[in-house]
């Protein structure tokens, strides 16, 4: 019953493995300084302490709704690799053309200066 889903389990493993050793490994060869600006508070992009009205700039919300596009994209691969078995070549080529389009469109976002803070 639950046969397809050890695909997505084994996913999730080796993503949290991986995920694990990148920061051991940062954490081990990175040198690590602290001054008064990292450990700061940071809110969107100015100083917390001001007055509650200022304005936000367009970047924060075209770079949360860019986000929240290319998240909701990445959805569409878990059941793809549940069912790549059955979908054979098809289904490979027809999410490869997908993430194709999806790369063109972060790099176009790229090239328009949207996810440049």
């Amino acid at each position: 019953m639950f046969v397809e889903y050890i695909l997505i389990f084994k996913y999730f493993i080796v993503c949290f493995l991986i995920s694990s050793l990148l920061l051991i490994v940062s954490y081990f060869f990175v040198i690590q300084y602290s001054n008064a600006e990292k450990v700061s508070i940071y809110e969107c992009g100015f100083n917390p302490f001001n007055d509650s009205r200022n304005k936000f700039e367009v970047r924060f919300y075209i770079v949360a709704i860019l986000f929240m596009i290319f998240d909701l994209e990445i959805i569409f691969l878990f059941p793809w690799v549940i069912l790549l078995n059955s979908l054979m070549y098809v289904g490979f080529f027809s999410m490869l053309v997908f993430l194709f389009i999806l790369i063109i469109g972060f790099v176009y976002e790229w090239v328009k200066g949207a996810l440049i803070w």
